[in-house]
């Protein structure tokens, strides 16, 4: 089928997307949006920075205490990988509460508070991979487990900033593998459930926000084995996740309707706006399909259009001890104008955080 025009620029005129770096961070992982503030972790501290122009000055939000031998393990890059050390996902309240995912563990923060709180211990898997928020504070995270005996799977719900847990959804066994993410979507104001890995457990779920009502979009192919999916004004895009075969961006327009409208290098788990910018990122996963041994970063001004932007070569480190080359992009709503990227497992540029100002090919910053 014809892909739908989405652009606002006339034909043949529309600019191309670059990015012009504003600096980087050692040992920095972006976590989070909140409008103009960029929420990170440098270990087992939160950092936060105003973003305005290129002066960025971070100032420490708060610190968890984990068991005494991560202490020594967030000490060097090395273990700090090995050990998947450190805060991983960070949902921003609208209340000024923070909910954050460490290894095992979620914990919880209150305004004026400077320690997080254990507020749920991660019993299967080692943590969830992202958090969603909804308009009235209600907080959602999926299990993310190797469960090979196909158990039944959770999705829990805070309705408490944070303070106490409860499921909200389960998968019966034998239907799913894991959750891989779940995404608030303010234009259908729903939650997008993304779930895998064999063909019948690859699923994009369409719920409402109390899960009393759960709808099967697309299933049963690799293809709709995802993790990273951004919502739009004209539907969902989202990036597949399969080291079985070839990788592609799509569009879910608000009707249904499925369009395939980029190939990608290799898998990806990561996708964020900045401003109207969309953007996908890629990892190097062991595949005899996907053979790229670079992290690459694609972007979009209008949905349409769409550009590799950077590129990161994979480390000459094991991937499975110490993780595979990748780019971590931020959670929440981002008006800066700026893309946060975090690094990982790549020769130049592991563990951190570098800001990138969002333009056209004109010069001009992207419309936020």
């Amino acid at each position: 089928m014809a892909t739908p025009q989405i652009s606002a620029f006339p034909p043949n005129l529309s600019p191309r997307l670059t990015l012009a770096h504003i600096a980087s961070f050692p040992r920095l992982r972006a976590l989070a949006w909140q409008k103009n503030e960029l929420y990170a972790g440098r270990g087992y501290n939160l950092l936060r920075t105003h973003v305005k122009g290129s002066s960025i000055e971070w100032k420490k939000v708060a610190a968890y205490s984990p068991v005494w031998w991560r202490t020594l393990t967030t000490s060097t890059r090395l273990s700090y990988r090995l050990f998947r050390d450190g805060f991983h996902a960070l949902a921003v309240l609208s209340s000024g509460h923070l909910v954050a995912a460490v290894p095992e563990a979620i914990l919880s923060l209150r305004p004026m508070e400077r320690e997080f709180r254990l507020s749920h211990r991660v019993l299967r898997g080692t943590r969830p991979l992202h958090f969603a928020v909804t308009p009235d504070d209600r907080v959602f995270w999926g299990e993310y487990f190797d469960n090979a005996a196909r158990d039944e799977v959770h999705i829990y719900v805070s309705t408490d900033r944070g303070a106490t847990w409860d499921v909200a959804y389960t998968f019966a066994r034998g239907t799913i593998r894991h959750v891989h993410n779940i995404v608030y979507d303010r234009w259908a104001n729903c939650l997008w459930v993304l779930t895998g890995d064999a063909e019948s457990e690859c699923r994009i779920i369409r719920a409402s926000c109390d899960f009393s009502a759960v709808e099967v979009v697309l299933a049963g192919h690799q293809q709709a084995r995802a993790a990273a999916l951004v919502p739009a004004s004209d539907g969902i895009y989202f990036s597949s996740d399969t080291p079985l075969g070839r990788n592609h961006l799509y569009r879910l327009d608000r009707q249904d309707r499925l369009t395939q409208i980029e190939p990608l290098s290799s898998s990806s788990i990561y996708g964020c706006r900045a401003g109207q910018t969309l953007f996908f990122s890629t990892m190097v996963e062991p595949s005899a399909v996907n053979c790229d041994r670079n992290a690459r970063l694609y972007g979009s001004l209008n949905g349409q259009d769409w550009h590799g932007l950077l590129s990161f070569k994979k480390d000459l480190w094991p991937p499975g001890l110490f993780q595979y080359a990748n780019i971590f992009l931020p959670d929440g709503e981002n008006t800066s104008g700026v893309l946060a990227a975090s690094t990982i497992a790549v020769q130049s540029g592991d563990l951190e955080t570098s800001l990138w100002q969002v333009q056209s090919q004109f010069g001009q910053p992207a419309s936020s």
